[in-house]
């Protein structure tokens, strides 16, 4: 007996909507990272994208355990010597916390094409609203 391999133009992709307000940050990029990659479906195939669209809302309102906020370094490269460029996580949530949840999220997906393709499925938001209400996003609670 063989398996079956859903078709690319059969694959069903829904719309979700995530408050991240008060949600642990690791905690809630697992979640998000499984979504996108469509773990959660029967249908799902490891070369395949089966995933659905999540859209975050209220990324400055995530909560960051421990010694993280003051410790925790998050750091990018210039590509010039002595480019290396080091922010701590309380910088970053003040800034740009939109990042601080696509980075979490980017990091626990493939690092491959499939992985950048999944990648952009992700609409992180700053607060409470989103342009994406004409795809009649569904809202999505996680149970810790």
């Amino acid at each position: 007996m063989k398996t079956p391999l859903p078709k690319v133009n059969e694959i069903e992709r829904k719309w979700y909507v995530v408050d991240a307000k008060g949600e642990t940050l690791g905690r809630l990029a697992t979640q998000i990272a499984i979504r996108l990659r469509g773990k959660h479906k029967p249908i799902f195939t490891p070369h395949l994208d089966t995933g659905d669209f999540i859209i975050v809302i209220n990324a400055d309102q995530i909560r960051l355990t421990g010694k993280k906020a003051k410790e925790k370094p998050y750091k990018t490269y210039t590509g010039f010597p002595g480019g290396l460029k080091i922010k701590k996580a309380s910088e970053m949530l003040t800034k740009r916390p939109e990042d601080v949840i696509k980075l979490a999220v980017k990091r626990m997906l493939p690092k491959n094409t499939l992985g950048r393709l999944i990648f952009k499925k992700l609409k992180v938001y700053r607060g409470p609203e989103h342009p994406h209400a004409s795809q009649l996003p569904e809202k999505l609670q996680f149970t810790h």
